[in-house]
């Protein structure tokens, strides 16, 4: 019985602008492998020239994916290692690679990766603005209800928000977004990132909605957006419920403690406030 062969498929994050940020690893594993496929093959040969790599290089990108991911299949089938790359940062984060990581597994091929530059990342931490927790969105939407539906459930979350945009789209999408989220929710707009041009644009929707749409500017964006404050705490309803649960018998301690829990109140906060109501 022939043993099956295995190949090796490794998604390598790619520089997002300045070329020096490649590791060392990435051109180990580009010299390595039996083919790279990449998002742009263009982009990809001044990557693979500057770093002194000769791999055969093939396209994979969204109108050609679908092809591309059976044709993966078949090299890993064969034993192949395949590196995947996009235009700059992770394979499969908002670029073409789900599907060959897909096609990987239905062969029972290897999946790996070569950590490396994000965008996502590097705009997070240059922010100042939380990033203990955070939504990663993509681009969004371009029109339609997908559009308002996107920006609607923005509004409410309290988690930083991260998101692309491009020159074509920067000045509606921070107009949409003041008028969605409000006009004074903090943004940071991060351009150009790590390339010569590098600009990274602090203060308030309203206001970058303003600077940049009478702007003309180049460049790749990376959007890093405040989250929601979390709601007023209404003490007056904690107070009124709690005297309602009294009422139907409750204990004062024992409503208290479960209402405040439930309200977000500090039980102290209610408890002296139900002693004042009391007298």
């Amino acid at each position: 019985m022939l043993a099956i062969v295995s190949g090796k498929l490794i998604l390598c994050a790619t520089p997002i602008g300045n070329l020096g940020d490649a590791s060392a690893r990435l051109k180990i594993e580009l010299e390595g492998a039996d083919l790279v496929y990449a998002e742009d093959t263009r982009r990809a040969a001044k990557l693979l020239q500057a770093l002194d790599v000769r791999t055969k290089v093939r396209s994979y990108f969204v109108g050609n994916e679908e092809h591309r991911s059976r044709e993966v299949a078949r090299h890993l089938e064969a034993g192949e290692t395949v590196v995947l790359i996009t235009d700059a940062g992770m394979p499969s984060i908002a670029d073409p690679g789900l599907s060959a990581v897909r096609a990987a597994l239905e062969v029972a091929a290897e999946v790996t990766v070569v950590p490396g530059p994000s965008a996502v990342t590097a705009a997070l931490a240059v922010s100042g603005l939380p990033a203990e927790r955070f939504v990663f969105e993509g681009f969004l939407p371009r029109k339609g209800n997908d559009r308002s539906r996107r920006l609607a459930e923005f509004s409410a979350e309290p988690r930083t928000i991260v998101l692309f945009s491009t020159k074509q789209r920067i000045g509606r999408d921070l107009s949409d977004l003041a008028g969605a989220l409000g006009g004074t929710r903090q943004v940071v707009v991060a351009r150009e990132l790590t390339k010569a041009f590098e600009e990274v644009w602090r203060g308030r929707l309203d206001e970058a909605a303003a600077y940049w749409g009478t702007r003309e500017p180049k460049g790749e964006f990376t959007l890093v957006i405040g989250g929601a404050a979390d709601p007023p705490i209404d003490l007056d309803q904690a107070i009124l419920e709690t005297q309602a649960a009294v009422a139907a018998g409750e204990s004062m301690t024992d409503a208290v403690r479960r209402i405040a829990a439930e309200l977000g109140v500090g039980r102290r906060d209610l408890y002296e406030a139900m002693l004042r109501e009391s007298h």
